[in-house]
């Protein structure tokens, strides 16, 4: 099981890994265990980590997403037939086959969701889309201006026409990219 909010940290302690090969000591390696035990049961886990600069919550929460990515290719070998259906020897075949397992595995998803969760993908849309307004175009305009304001207290040309060119210049490259694209077309 992965350790979520059904667990708790007992313990963490920094060790040294030896790698020995062909009765060499090559390299040593700095590592941190974390050991973390299940709040209703007994059973414990040991998380490695070779960063020790890392805080044991950190630890367990990168080890939770690398759990979920576990259950999915389990999932995908054991009921979606990841490596079973597929016989061919092209690397375009494989790719293919292990796209159309990788989208079962998404409509599965989104249909599980679907059932534990009364909203809609739609609703969730329409929701974000009412706490994020549009900015009004009085709004937009303020803020053009108060742009352009600060772009002539910054310079100060000797004459007049150097200034509008300056001033017309320094104005469209402050602009967004989108704007300046709609104002050189309009001109």
């Amino acid at each position: 099981n992965k350790p979520c909010g059904s667990s708790k940290i007992v313990g963490s302690v920094c060790v040294k890994i030896r790698e020995q090969r062909d009765c060499e000591l090559e390299e040593c390696t700095d590592a941190k265990i974390v050991f973390i035990q299940e709040k209703k049961s007994k059973d414990w886990l040991a998380l490695l980590s070779t960063d020790i600069l890392l805080p044991d919550e950190e630890i367990i929460r990168i080890y939770g997403k690398r759990w979920d990515i576990e259950v999915f290719f389990k999932v995908c070998k054991s009921n979606l037939a990841l490596a079973r259906e597929f016989q061919g020897r092209s690397y375009d075949m494989l790719t293919a086959a292990t796209a159309i397992v990788f989208m079962r595995y998404a409509m599965l998803s989104i249909e599980a969701r679907n059932k534990s969760d009364d909203r809609t993908i739609g609703e969730l849309f329409y929701s974000y889309c009412q706490e994020l307004q549009d900015i009004r175009f009085s709004q937009s305009l303020l803020l053009l201006l108060t742009r352009l304001i600060g772009i002539l207290k910054e310079t100060k040309p000797s004459n007049k026409n150097k200034l509008q060119e300056k001033m017309t210049e320094l104005f469209l490259n402050a602009l967004p990219s989108y704007l300046r694209c709609q104002l050189l077309l309009c001109a």
